[in-house]
């Protein structure tokens, strides 16, 4: 079962919080969804002249709303590049949501700074190799190596690459794994990572699992998912 579904999403509610955090009617709650939508394909796939992304090294993309704003968290590696000279960029960014959502955005960013155990990241990374006609074989040992070398680093990964790998003719699937990955234990902390590389002969499809260790009692995330589960009832109080 763990290896058909989704590690984040089977976590979520119970160790993880979610992605998206506000509260709409029904009415209003669709059109919402499609414009976080929105919001994460526009950040995630905007390209600059020369056709590079214009917004890298994004790992993920949190939204939450209020009455008066939308609040946007990107998770970067690199905000530097993210805030530009003076916070130019940030504010380009921040007009160009506000004219798609036509509500007032609210843009923050919050630094990766061991992108080497983030799962997205680390997909993206080999993607890029890809691109650039790099050996998959030594973009999945140098992705590795790079997550397990240091002592506080990942319990274990998995890397898995689907398409024609190397100009093959045929596709096929192609996986490489070192430690632990447990993928059916919700206890464990799982980071996922999935993109596409486009390249000459095709797209070629990246998956990463990247083993962190285990949740602990203090994660803020579990005891955010643990605070926005729906009530069970009132507990009948036992009769004397």
């Amino acid at each position: 079962m763990g290896q058909k579904v989704n590690p984040t999403g089977y976590r979520t509610g119970v160790f993880l919080g979610w992605k998206s955090r506000w509260y709409a009617n029904k009415r209003e709650f669709a059109d919402l969804l499609v414009e976080d939508f929105k919001i994460r394909e526009f950040i995630k796939t905007r390209k600059n002249n020369v056709g590079r992304a214009m917004y890298p090294m994004i790992s993920k993309i949190e939204i939450e709303r209020t009455r008066d704003e939308v609040k946007v968290i990107l998770f970067s590696a690199r905000p530097g590049q993210l805030i530009g000279p003076k916070g130019e960029k940030v504010e380009a960014l921040q007009n160009e949501l506000q004219k798609i959502t036509g509500r007032r955005i609210n843009l923050t960013i919050s630094e990766i700074k061991r992108p080497e155990l983030n799962a997205q990241l680390v997909a993206e990374d080999i993607g890029e190799q890809l691109i650039k006609r790099a050996s998959f074989r030594r973009a999945m040992k140098k992705a590795m190596e790079l997550t397990m070398k240091e002592k506080d680093g990942a319990k274990g990964i998995k890397i898995q690459l689907s398409g024609r790998l190397g100009g093959a003719d045929m596709a096929r699937t192609e996986k490489a794994i070192e430690g632990s990955i447990p993928l059916s234990t919700l206890r464990a902390n799982i980071d996922y990572g999935f993109c596409e590389a486009k390249i000459a002969q095709g797209h070629i499809g990246i998956q990463v699992w990247i083993n962190l260790g285990a949740f602990s009692e203090d994660n803020n995330d579990g005891k955010y998912a643990q605070e926005s589960k729906a009530s069970k009832g009132t507990k009948k109080t036992a009769k004397r």
